[in-house]
């Protein structure tokens, strides 16, 4: 069973990238990715801890109706 690790930005939006995301988009102050009708704020920080990490991922699920655990996520790269 794999664990969480700390997540480069670029990274993050590569894997949403493949689990169907568009972007990312500019918007006032953040980057954003959108799926269908939802969109997806990218904090700025250069890389994300993994507890920021697994807040956006909560919200990733929520979007996608599904789970992603940590062996799903370590499969996106």
């Amino acid at each position: 069973m794999s664990q969480w690790h700390p997540c480069k930005r670029s990274d993050f939006i590569r894997r949403l990238r493949r689990l169907g995301y568009d972007g990312p988009y500019y918007g006032s102050k953040h980057q954003f990715l959108v799926f269908k009708n939802h969109r997806l704020t990218v904090p700025s920080n250069s890389e994300y801890s993994i507890p920021q990490l697994r807040m956006m991922l909560r919200e990733v699920c929520e979007i996608l109706g599904k789970e992603i655990s940590a062996d799903d996520w370590n499969k996106l790269k």
